[in-house]
């Protein structure tokens, strides 16, 4: 009965945790981070506040938690990554570019995590970082540095334009109006005259340098 009594506790405090986790995720989705308050998070998710301080720590090492859950390049299994030799990766940075082009628009956490990142300072939100950027530093030696060599930093440039731009595309088309230099990026044709554009970027630069 113990063993059933410990696994029955085991089971409701991941339960729990997880129903923190998601309040957190649906208030910075509706309301944005300003609004992740103990109280708020307790009665979104519909547990005593005090098993914040039991399970977390803390409201910090709740949030902490939850921004370590959402990296979107963790989701991606960086280890398996086998781009096309012949075309100098561009296939692999072209579905790359598009995945996370729409990955930004279809999920309102993701977007609300972004303005967190650029609105304030706070050490998961740095290591959330960092970690993006080792595991893209991967991707661009496994590609970039190979197969551009000397142009190498020239190509880097050329995405951090490309994936900053496209970022801000979703960003603003949420929250100032979706049109943008004439194109409606909330629309299907507008989201594909965008990838298109990517795909003539990526044709040029994997050509020319």
């Amino acid at each position: 009965m113990e063993r059933k009594s410990a696994a029955g506790n085991i089971r409701n405090k991941e339960r729990s945790k997880k129903k923190f986790l998601d309040a957190v995720g649906k208030i910075l989705r509706t309301k944005g981070y300003t609004a992740l308050k103990v109280n708020s998070i307790a009665a979104a998710a519909g547990v005593d506040k005090k098993m914040i301080y039991s399970y977390f720590g803390g409201i910090d090492g709740l949030i902490d938690e939850y921004i370590e859950s959402q990296d979107y390049w963790s989701k991606i299994m960086i280890e398996e990554i086998k781009p096309q030799v012949d075309d100098r990766g561009k296939s692999f940075m072209e579905n790359t570019f598009f995945s996370q082009f729409d990955y930004i628009h279809s999920n309102k956490e993701a977007q609300k995590l972004l303005l967190w990142r650029l609105s304030e300072s706070r050490r998961s939100l740095k290591k959330f970082t960092e970690t993006q950027g080792k595991n893209g530093e991967y991707i661009f030696k496994l590609l970039i540095d190979f197969h551009f060599k000397n142009n190498a930093e020239n190509v880097r440039a050329i995405m951090a334009i490309m994936t900053s731009g496209l970022y801000y595309l979703n960003m603003y088309a949420e929250i100032n109006g979706s049109i943008f230099c004439g194109i409606d990026v909330s629309t299907t044709k507008g989201r594909d005259e965008i990838k298109k554009a990517v795909s003539f970027l990526l044709h040029h630069t994997c050509k020319n340098l």
